[in-house]
């Protein structure tokens, strides 16, 4: 019988193994290995590779997606609002470093299955910035010029970028709080020094 307990074990191991070894070259059986389950074990839950890969991208940044919908959804501020996003988002790659990397690298494929996934779900994510950017240009707190369409691709590079500095190196210096904090500067004030 299928558990809800099995499937999250597969997708926290698959993540663990596409991180390490890539995609491409992580089989079935190594997923089954760090699982601690048999190989068939897992075709009882996913058709094959793509569609655990997609799974992992699918419910974990779902689970993203929702903090951030939830706890921005009782601000009015789009700096706060950019804020709150920033930081879910680099708690979450902070505390999973594996998922990081698997965004990181397994992202920028070329299969038509991670193509559609880029183009749906986690449209949907990287939408909430540009969102937060037309609400701060309707308030004329964010200048009309920007486009959101560019902004929310350079912000979320930025902050898919940064979120490796916990998983390149495990003894990183850099606060959650710093490493926010100094996003959110670069993006909403530059760095260029400002001559009052």
């Amino acid at each position: 019988m299928k558990s809800v307990e099995k499937h999250n074990k597969i997708l926290v191991s698959a993540t663990k193994v596409f991180a390490k070894k890539g995609f491409f070259n992580a089989r079935i059986s190594d997923i089954a290995k760090e699982a601690k389950v048999a190989d068939g074990t897992i075709y009882l839950y996913f058709n094959n590779k793509f569609d655990i890969l997609i799974s992992v991208l699918e419910e974990e940044i779902g689970k993203i997606i929702e903090q951030i919908q939830k706890a921005i959804k009782k601000e009015t501020d789009p700096h706060k609002m950019l804020t709150i996003f920033v930081h879910k988002h680099l708690a979450a790659m902070k505390q999973n470093k594996n998922l990081a990397e698997v965004i990181h690298i397994e992202l920028r494929q070329s299969d038509k299955l991670v193509k559609e996934y880029r183009n749906k779900t986690f449209k949907q994510y990287i939408d909430l910035i540009s969102e937060i950017i037309r609400l701060g240009q309707e308030q004329h707190i964010y200048r009309k010029e920007i486009m959101p369409g560019i902004a929310k691709r350079a912000f979320f590079g930025a902050l898919d970028e940064v979120s490796r500095v916990w998983t390149e190196t495990s003894t990183s210096s850099y606060s959650l709080e710093e490493t926010t904090e100094q996003v959110l500067s670069l993006f909403l004030f530059g760095m260029i020094e400002r001559r009052d």
